[in-house]
């Protein structure tokens, strides 16, 4: 998550917030992608989680980042939170347990994306590496409680930590454990934007079994092959989910709006402070009424952030993010993009997906979410496994791929990055499957080696 905002800009009524979001519309030509990663940090020594503070913390960390990128530091008080990059690219923001992300800058391609990836990658090392820190490439911790799992100092998440276990029983899980990869992507316009909502949406479950890639809990195979994926199934599933009124008639920013309207609330920001309002009403504020904040009525902040607190499988903002994929190693990280940037901006790849996809209904695409965080590429619908739909997705994305025909300047186009993913549909096994066949074999049944083998 990059910062909270604070645009005090007054919103009057329910057509400001739906041009909020229409304004994200832009033309086809200028199309980018933003591509964000968490990763977890450990100590080097002893594979222990890695504090906030102290001399070989988080922070200094981050200061010791802010030192050799140049970036502005993004801070609650007098505690450094992050850094942004002043130029208006990326950020770098830490989640509930001191996962690491990388909200990388809008970028005209996956080539582009890497780059920034890589450089990123070199530069943590950099820092962290002297301060006997490492990061991982999973989507899980796979060996800490939850006890023993470090909390950052910000705000927001001292109140979500305080609302999460009244509207589900692994929401404190998802905050402090989980680490994903994430890319978000562009629309044209209402219709366009209905068209990738809906195909990212049935196909999100297909994403989350390609890069399922968090089997172990506190040190023991957890039984799933995305347990990631299994967490969201019961964080708050008032704002979670599938959001299947997408699919229906009239489906548009509007409808998006109410939606959102109707998601309780986490905070209020006013100044450097959060104002805990959980479980609260946005139309409550909106109309003055709300007990934190009498005869006041809601700003733009407000409503970019309440935004934000809303956490579909694909997530509309002024852009689409989509969120089902477990993070992995630097390979996947490029994977993610290039799946979603051949489906989604590829004329032809988006209208052949939506027919793959037409017929499903919403409990077989339910069922199908529910199902795939422990079965993978075995689960099925409409009479057919993950796995041949995959083959048939990443055939679609591939030559969408293709057709856009971004080189880089070896002359080489954007399907290259792909090749993690045929594997995958090749063999049949997810990057779980593979980790659990080591975890039992070479591994001997102890996670250990994850910490060597999976480090960035």
């Amino acid at each position: 998550m990059a910062r909270d905002t604070t645009d005090a800009t007054p919103i009057r009524s329910r057509d400001e917030l739906v041009a909020y979001l229409e304004a994200g519309n832009k033309p086809e030509q200028s199309f980018l992608l933003g591509t964000e990663h968490e990763k977890i940090p450990f100590t080097l020594g002893r594979h222990e989680p890695v504090p906030y503070d102290g001399e070989k913390g988080i922070r200094a960390i981050l200061e010791g980042m802010r030192d050799i990128i140049g970036w502005e530091p993004i801070m609650e008080g007098e505690t450094i939170i992050g850094l942004a990059d002043p130029r208006g690219g990326g950020a770098i923001s830490l989640e509930p347990g001191g996962q690491f992300e990388l909200s990388g800058a809008p970028l005209a391609s996956i080539h582009e994306t890497c780059s920034e990836l890589n450089t990123h990658l070199e530069q943590v090392r950099k820092v962290a590496e002297p301060l006997g820190v490492g990061f991982l490439g999973l989507g899980m911790s796979p060996k800490w409680t939850r006890a023993e799992t470090p909390v950052m100092p910000k705000g927001r998440y001292k109140i979500m930590s305080g609302y999460m276990p009244k509207v589900g029983k692994l929401g404190l899980d998802m905050m402090f454990r989980t680490c994903t990869v994430q890319v978000n992507l562009d629309f044209s316009s209402e219709a366009d934007m209905v068209e990738k909502l809906r195909v990212s949406l049935a196909l999100q479950p297909i994403a989350t079994a390609l890069f399922a890639n968090s089997p172990f809990t506190e040190g023991k195979p957890n039984g799933f092959l995305s347990f990631r994926s299994e967490i969201w199934r019961d964080t708050d599933n008032a704002r979670a989910g599938m959001l299947p009124f997408a699919f229906e008639d009239g489906m548009g920013f509007e409808r998006y709006v109410d939606y959102a309207l109707d998601v309780p609330m986490y905070f209020l920001k006013r100044g450097d402070s959060y104002i805990d309002v959980s479980g609260s009403s946005f139309r409550d504020l909106m109309a003055g009424k709300h007990p934190a904040a009498m005869g006041e009525g809601a700003t733009q902040a407000d409503w970019i952030n309440h935004l934000s607190t809303i956490f579909p499988e694909v997530r509309l903002k002024r852009y689409l993010e989509m969120r089902g994929a477990d993070a992995g190693p630097w390979a996947k990280l490029c994977a993610l993009p290039a799946f979603w940037v051949g489906l989604l901006y590829d004329r032809q790849s988006l209208d052949q997906a939506w027919q793959l996809v037409k017929d499903w209904t919403a409990e077989q695409r339910q069922a199908l979410r529910d199902d795939v965080p422990r079965l993978g590429l075995k689960a099925e619908i409409g009479g057919r496994s993950v796995h041949d739909i995959a083959r048939d997705v990443l055939a679609l994305s591939k030559a969408g791929l293709a057709r856009r025909r971004h080189l880089d300047s070896q002359g080489r186009d954007e399907t290259r990055f792909l090749c993690t993913l045929e594997e995958v549909v090749a063999t049949g096994r997810t990057p779980a499957d593979v980790l659990l066949e080591r975890y039992h074999g070479a591994w001997q049944g102890s996670v250990e080696p994850a910490f060597e083998e999976l480090a960035y």
